[in-house]
């Protein structure tokens, strides 16, 4: 039978030594977090989960260690203040496998309050969680608990993916008055808009689409939502407001979509206000388990894939360093693999990784595409998954090129105070020789 607590009633039920998981982001139950975050009493509580958006003082508690599978602005705040934190590499992909393996004893989640049947909408989150939170809320040993809130969108799955829980399912039900954290917009810089027009050759007409967040993915899409063309169809990991609006232009008809035709898929939404109050009760868009939306073999089955994701730097074999920086974790692997890799199986498709050209390092101008990593490098992906790299200067293909092709590709769309280091290095690496020079 179902209780119905508070917060802190809620809160209370979690032992001093315990295993508790949780949603990426927007998935997170910002009134319990906050409920944990009071009590200071805790032992050895073990939390997993990705991209922390809810405000708590959980993590900086003594007894408190956070496993995460996406850094984002809190989580570095957090390892810069010492807080007991580690970092999970892991493909947003797998975080469902690898959860049903630490099978923690609680799992908990945010929803939509429960309609007149009783289903409680996942809302802006499906991701890994769903079949956890499933075996959980089954599991006489385990406790689900999930806090519903009206200012949660309610959203829906599509088919067998019901994209809900029931009411029947779920141990402890709080109800909140928590809002999703809306994120910042950021105004395209020119930097921006010329990658977005190198971009835009590479999306031709009913293409099905997936972009990342952030200023430069939000440049492209807003390009298309007033260029001419369209017929587009939506397949994303993520649902941003960028994507709202190209549905707002008519451009998005997902018509030409070979899996989940009709509707647009993504596995999780982040963004305004707007784009919360605009997805509730949308049964345009679909949210599907991360395991279907991210899987490759379904990202190159649709037509025409162009998937559009950013990257820190990239060297002239092509391999792309996109979640850490001088090998300190910056942000996480999420769908970036998967995003490249499924493109890849189709000559037809296209995956673009999209960055400036160069960035502003203690004051010195600093290339993003170097001659090869330093030692300590984290390579995100593989030089043999790239396809095409866009900065201000161009885009570079890279698919089938040489090593000394790719420097000298790359090379061409570097800043022009890089180049010549860049195609000495490349000259270098003919025939299949180090970059590096003896």
């Amino acid at each position: 039978m179902t209780e119905h607590l508070s917060p802190e009633e809620a809160a209370a039920r979690v032992h001093t030594t315990d295993a508790l998981g949780m949603p990426l982001g927007p998935g997170q139950p910002p009134a319990f977090l906050k409920a944990l975050g009071e009590r200071d009493d805790w032992v050895d509580l073990r939390v997993s989960g990705a991209l922390l958006l809810v405000g708590t003082e959980l993590f900086t508690r003594k007894g408190v260690h956070y496993l995460s599978g996406f850094f984002g602005p809190v989580e570095r705040y957090l390892r810069d203040a010492d807080a007991n934190i580690s970092f999970a590499p892991a493909d947003f992909r797998r975080f469902a496998p690898l959860l049903r393996r630490a099978n923690q004893r609680i799992m908990t989640t945010v929803a939509a309050p429960p309609d007149k049947d009783g289903w409680c909408s996942l809302s802006l989150h499906a991701g890994g969680t769903v079949d956890e939170l499933r075996r959980a809320g089954a599991d006489a040993a385990r406790l689900l608990v999930v806090e519903v809130s009206e200012r949660y969108p309610r959203t829906f799955g599509l088919g067998a993916y019901g994209h809900a829980i029931h009411v029947d399912e779920i141990d402890i039900l709080v109800r909140s008055e928590g809002a999703p954290v809306a994120l910042p917009g950021t105004a395209p810089s020119a930097v921006d808009e010329a990658i977005a027009r190198h971009a835009r050759r590479f999306i031709t007409d009913g293409a099905t689409l997936q972009t990342g967040i952030g200023s430069i993915p939000s440049a492209i899409v807003a390009r298309l939502a007033t260029d001419d063309g369209g017929d587009y169809g939506v397949h994303s990991e993520m649902f941003t407001d960028g994507l709202m609006l190209l549905h707002e232009a008519g451009k998005v008809t997902n018509a030409r979509k070979r899996r989940y035709p009709g509707v647009s898929v993504a596995t999780f939404a982040a963004g305004s206000e707007a784009l919360y109050a605009w997805l509730d009760e949308n049964e345009d868009v679909a949210f599907l388990p991360v395991d279907i939306v991210n899987a490759p073999d379904v990202i190159a089955a649709n037509a025409g894939m162009v998937t559009i994701n950013g990257a820190l730097a990239v060297d002239i074999h092509g391999q792309v360093v996109a979640d850490t920086i001088h090998g300190n974790q910056y942000s996480g692997i999420g769908g970036a693999e998967d995003f490249v890799a499924g493109p890849g199986m189709d000559l037809g498709q296209r995956a673009l990784l999209c960055m400036p050209s160069t960035v502003m390092s203690q004051g010195h101008l600093c290339s993003r595409i170097l001659p090869w990593f330093e030692a300590g490098s984290v390579i995100t992906t593989p030089r043999h998954q790239v396809d095409v790299i866009v900065t201000e200067f161009g885009a570079a293909e890279l698919e089938g090129l040489t090593v000394h092709q790719r420097g000298q590709a790359l090379a061409a769309i570097a800043h022009p105070d890089f180049r010549d280091g860049l195609l000495a290095a490349a000259e270098r690496a003919s025939k299949g020789r180090s970059p590096i020079p003896d």
